[in-house]
């Protein structure tokens, strides 16, 4: 009897299997069917440098969530951003593309996008939140856009469903230092389209767009989501919200009070140890609600940051590389980078093959099941087998641009710098000379002649591939009236 039972349990078990096995097959990825959408999450942090995180060797910071973040995934060591200042690194994000090649180079009349300029990134691009739209996600930013602040460029025409945040980097603000110079306007904090706050009280914007992330995460995880995380911080003046201010001297913090429109940005360069750990609270609290909501396991979490850390600054550091924001020697554009996927990432490895920013969508798009738009040229790769160490990179050559001039290009381990006219200056050895000490030019001639040869011929084909930036006729500077 009891046999008989038996056989008629795995009876019963075997038609459940057979008639359930294709569903659960689809949440397994591997088995030649449809795996389960993957969740996205991009952490992106501001003028941060590749010294400045402790799991890349820096003892003026302690980021022990990152570090742990690191230990679970990889540290990527050759990750690189696509131009060294804010607005062309981040068009470069968005889009998978050299930011001269959507026209996002530069500002209107700066480096970058200022407040009320009639230029931001056309509304035709196709971004990484339109692309995980398409497919099925829910898209939502907060944190620092800076890829324009009229209307027709706002995030929310670029595919996030939800936004809460700034146009552009907090220092664009009325008391800047060179406000007799620029007559910035008070400082607007967006929700969706609508100007909600002026001047809103920067020590409190880590918290509050963390507190929006997780927010965000807890009421999507039934379904895909992408949220992308800019904060404004570390870029100057350097803000921090009191639970951080722990061990300020009282001296320092008597200084940092607004008077008479005036922010001490010297004395708040004091503040990076401070500011960095914020940023690595964030990250944990970012962590922490995907473990707690079991999304750790479909969920690919890229911490980087946009650009290397500004000359002026007291404390933040370009590491053992050399060059700093604005520079295209490896310290303005190589990013302290860690990405975390448990199960998929092998955990505590570094990855030294070369990525970047510009990647972050043909793999989304790939991982997602969504669609690489196909009418215009990506320049970014599918770095997906990469990120798990199954393949080395993608990318034979990888150009360094400083606003829309072409400056240096990466082949393997060999990097070229030429000048003004075209001429090479300087050749290194990644590989052998991270910080770029060693020029190696006269020794390698054919290297040397090889790589212009990569150079000019992008050139040509960025000149026949280019696409425009949007403007607008008229522009004016965002309020809450």
């Amino acid at each position: 009897m009891n046999r008989q039972k038996n056989r008629l349990s795995i009876s019963l078990l075997t038609g459940l299997i057979a008639l359930l096995g294709p569903s659960i097959r689809a949440e397994e990825p591997g088995d030649g069917k449809e795996a389960k959408q993957p969740n996205f999450v991009v952490i992106l942090t501001d003028d941060q440098g590749y010294g400045d995180l402790s799991c890349y060797g820096s003892d003026h910071v302690t980021t022990p969530n990152i570090d742990r973040m690191a230990a679970e995934g990889a540290k990527l060591t050759s990750f690189y951003v696509a131009a060294p200042v804010c607005t062309p690194s981040r068009a470069a994000l968005m889009t998978g593309c050299y930011a001269p090649r959507v026209g996002m180079g530069r500002g209107s009349r700066h480096g970058v996008l200022l407040a009320g300029d009639v230029k931001g990134l056309n509304p035709k691009e196709i971004t990484i939140a339109e692309v995980l739209k398409d497919a099925g996600y829910k898209t939502g930013m907060f944190g620092k856009w800076h890829l324009g602040d009229q209307p027709e460029f706002l995030p929310t025409r670029q595919g996030f469903d939800e936004f809460f945040g700034l146009p552009y980097s907090h220092d664009i603000h009325s008391f800047h230092p060179r406000q007799d110079h620029y007559q910035f306007p008070l400082l607007p904090l967006l929700e969706g389209e609508e100007v909600v706050e002026m001047e809103p009280d920067a020590d409190y914007l880590t918290k509050r767009f963390t507190e929006r992330a997780v927010k965000f995460i807890e009421k999507n995880k039934e379904e895909p989501f992408f949220v992308y995380l800019p904060h404004p911080i570390p870029h100057a003046p350097l803000h921090v919200s009191p639970p951080f201010m722990e061990g300020v001297p009282e001296g320092i913090v008597e200084k940092l009070a607004k008077e008479d429109g005036y922010i001490d940005y010297r004395t708040r360069d004091e503040l990076y140890r401070q500011a960095i750990a914020e940023i690595d609270w964030s990250v944990g609290r970012i962590l922490e609600t995907l473990k707690a909501n079991g999304l750790s396991e479909n969920t690919l979490v890229i911490f980087t940051s946009d650009n290397g850390p500004p000359r002026n600054t007291l404390y933040a550091s370009p590491g053992i590389l050399r060059g700093n924001k604005g520079s295209t020697l490896e310290g303005g554009m190589r990013e302290p980078t860690v990405a975390w996927w448990p199960g998929t990432i092998p955990a505590g490895k570094d990855n030294d093959e070369v990525m970047t920013t510009m990647d972050l969508l043909p793999t989304f798009a790939k991982l997602a099941g969504g669609k690489v738009p196909d009418d215009r040229v990506i320049d970014g790769k599918d770095i997906a087998a990469t990120l798990r160490g199954e393949a080395e990179t993608p990318h034979e050559t990888f150009f360094y641009h400083s606003a829309n001039t072409l400056q240096a290009v990466r082949a393997g381990d060999w990097k070229l710098h030429w000048n003004k006219k075209r001429k090479p200056t300087q050749l290194y050895n990644l590989a052998d000379d991270p910080g770029e000490s060693q020029n190696l030019l006269k020794e390698n001639p054919e290297i040397a002649s090889r790589l212009a040869g990569y150079m000019r011929a992008f050139q040509k084909e960025l000149a026949a591939n280019k696409r425009p930036a949007g403007f607008v006729d008229q522009a004016e500077a965002l309020s809450k009236d």
